[in-house]
């Protein structure tokens, strides 16, 4: 359970928002948004937050749940109808200017809304909570450690029995069940496990294909542990590979190693992109890079800010990102390489502990 200070400066961060946004009150029914200032983690909720009052709206199922989870908001069991109990809510506190996040809201949702809230005006929030969540405070940095280390431990494991005649569906059911022993709730994404020509896809989820001698392997996967992520991408290879392999190889790990040592305070997202594309183009791979450097990791695979080529957010201390440049050339292979790390002044502390050294199994 999240300690109760962190939640009451979470929750006292948000209302600060709220007075700048001159709202009345937030709705707030994105589940990783939800979590993240309240403390619960069950899969039905939706928060109203006033300047004075929180509440937690929430079915039968999870009502003891929220009430040991979230102890800073008022639990109400809803109305079999959720939007009963909203109006009814929103009308005994007399809001006239209602926040709500539009961009992870329905469009259905939005109607339902502008239906029942007649007498309040509703008011687009974007991304407040996302974008506080990307600055992550001690204990998420040591959550999203652990995750880290269950993935390395899984691969350490996967690494001592990939062999000729085994698929890559083997490949990535090992990494789950091994991510699973080592105390993880599940991957925190569909495991991508691609050999030899299949390598060249970026995303070549795991397949029926058997590994053979002189394959490239791509393996990109991610321990779920008390609800943050973790993402790391390595490649090896299976016998001696193509010697134009091992200089793609040595051409991504010299892009990781030097954008991931950029990585600083102060940087755009999109400067810390250069230093790895500009490698990688400068010898001779310009548009065999085709996906952004990296993106957050936390309650979300995949959150603020993004290290692409359009990523204008400066980045901050103590921002948990991927660094994973890659190289992929149809008919031959590709190879990427990622880490997740934490932002700081000036030098990053990288969380991914595996070898990046090129591996030959």
């Amino acid at each position: 359970m999240l300690d109760r200070h962190i939640l009451s400066n979470r929750l006292n961060t948000f209302r600060s928002k709220m007075k700048d946004l001159k709202i009345d009150g937030a709705l707030i029914t994105k589940r990783e948004n939800y979590m993240y200032l309240s403390g619960f983690s069950g899969t039905s909720a939706n928060l109203l937050i006033t300047d004075k009052k929180a509440y937690l709206l929430t079915d039968f199922r999870y009502i003891e749940q929220s009430a040991k989870q979230a102890p800073l908001f008022e639990i109400v069991q809803h109305k079999p109808e959720i939007i009963n109990t909203l109006y009814e809510i929103i009308n005994s506190e007399d809001l006239k200017k209602l926040g709500f996040e539009d961009q992870s809201a329905s469009y259905s949702s939005y109607k339902e809304f502008a239906d029942w809230f007649t007498n309040t005006e509703l008011i687009g929030i974007g991304s407040v909570v996302d974008e506080l969540r990307s600055i992550k405070d001690a204990q998420e940095i040591e959550t999203i450690n652990k995750a880290v280390q269950i993935a390395d431990g899984a691969l350490t494991h996967v690494l001592s029995i990939i062999k000729p005649g085994i698929t890559e569906l083997d490949v990535a059911a090992e990494l789950e069940y091994q991510m699973k022993k080592l105390g993880a709730s599940g991957a925190s994404f569909e495991t991508i496990v691609a050999s030899g020509l299949r390598s060249s896809m970026p995303h070549g989820i795991a397949s029926e294909k058997k590994l053979e001698l002189g394959d490239t392997i791509t393996m990109d996967f991610g321990a779920m542990y008390n609800h943050y992520c973790s993402d790391i991408t390595r490649t090896v290879f299976l016998g001696q590979p193509d010697k134009k392999m091992i200089d793609i190889y040595n051409i991504v790990l010299n892009a990781q190693l030097t954008s991931e040592k950029g990585a600083h305070r102060g940087c755009t997202g999109k400067e810390v992109d250069k230093i790895a594309r500009d490698i990688i183009y400068q010898n001779g791979y310009e548009g065999k890079f085709g996906h952004g450097l990296g993106h957050g990791v936390g309650l979300e695979i995949h959150e603020s800010p993004r290290l692409s080529m359009g990523g204008d957010k400066i980045l901050e201390n103590n921002m948990a990102v991927t660094i994973e440049p890659g190289i992929y050339v149809e008919g031959l292979g590709g190879v990427r390489i990622e880490d997740t790390i934490i932002i700081r002044d000036d030098n990053p502390m990288v969380l991914t502990r595996s070898n990046k050294d090129l591996i030959i199994l």
